[in-house]
């Protein structure tokens, strides 16, 4: 059986999830490059193994029951457990408008991913992290789920009142702490982490921090002892309010 630890990443084919799984590699881990577009994966895959990484392409949409379960079933076969699970995939929704005005079938197809995804992939992966003995799932949230941020006046995030996305993060921040209380019995640490407000695709490259930066706080809590502190929210290696 392999011995080489093991982390499947969401959304891993650009951005924060790409910088994540190059960062993962250098310290040895064997990547399950989780991507939804197999063909855009594919390339963004080639350069990772280009630079010496371990990868291996998991086409995966979290959003969709047969697929989450074929991708598990595929790392249960060459590998037989995971160690890490990083909750990346998420989509902003759009367009932005005041809570009273957006759209419910907008609000649902934010939560589909951002909420129900993580739901169904942490399902469906807990088997093979049980395998691996002890482990660590990783939700990569928002400081724009953090209630104590939001209602703070004196709090960046205060005045960014997007509905969907923000009470989609507040949401999987709850879905870590349920998930931390059932697994901390059988050593499995399960966590939300902030990026920050990163430069990607995904706000159209207005962030003002780099993809190493948010990269690099997913990378420090997935390679936490998983005997250590669960359910906890954090920025920068810090803990942060809900």
């Amino acid at each position: 059986m392999n011995t080489i630890k093991t982390v499947l990443i969401t959304g891993a084919n650009k951005g924060i999830g790409y910088e994540t799984a190059r960062q993962l590699g250098r310290l040895g881990y064997r990547i399950w490059f989780g991507c939804r577009d197999a063909a855009r994966g594919e390339a963004a895959m080639k350069s990772l193994v280009s630079e010496g990484h371990d990868v291996r392409l998991l086409p995966i949409d979290v959003s969709q029951d047969e697929s989450v379960r074929a991708a598990a079933a595929r790392v249960r076969d060459e590998d037989g457990r995971l160690d890490v699970l990083i909750n990346n995939a998420g989509i902003p929704g759009g367009p932005h408008t005041t809570p009273s005005q957006q759209r419910i079938d907008s609000i649902r197809a934010v939560y589909e991913t951002n909420v129900f995804g993580p739901i169904r992939v942490t399902q469906a992966f807990v088997p093979l992290l049980k395998s691996a003995g002890q482990g660590a799932v990783v939700m990569v949230s928002s400081g724009l789920g953090s209630l104590g941020w939001l209602s703070d006046p004196a709090n960046q995030f205060y005045g960014v009142n997007i509905l969907g996305y923000n009470s989609s993060k507040s949401a999987l921040n709850a879905v870590a702490v349920a998930f931390a209380k059932e697994l901390a019995s059988v050593g499995i640490k399960v966590d939300a982490v902030d990026p920050g407000y990163t430069a990607t695709d995904f706000n159209n490259h207005s962030g003002y921090r780099t993809v190493e930066q948010a990269a690099a706080g997913i990378v420090w809590l997935a390679t936490q002892d998983p005997a250590g502190p669960s359910g906890r929210f954090y920025f920068e290696q810090n803990q942060i309010p809900w």
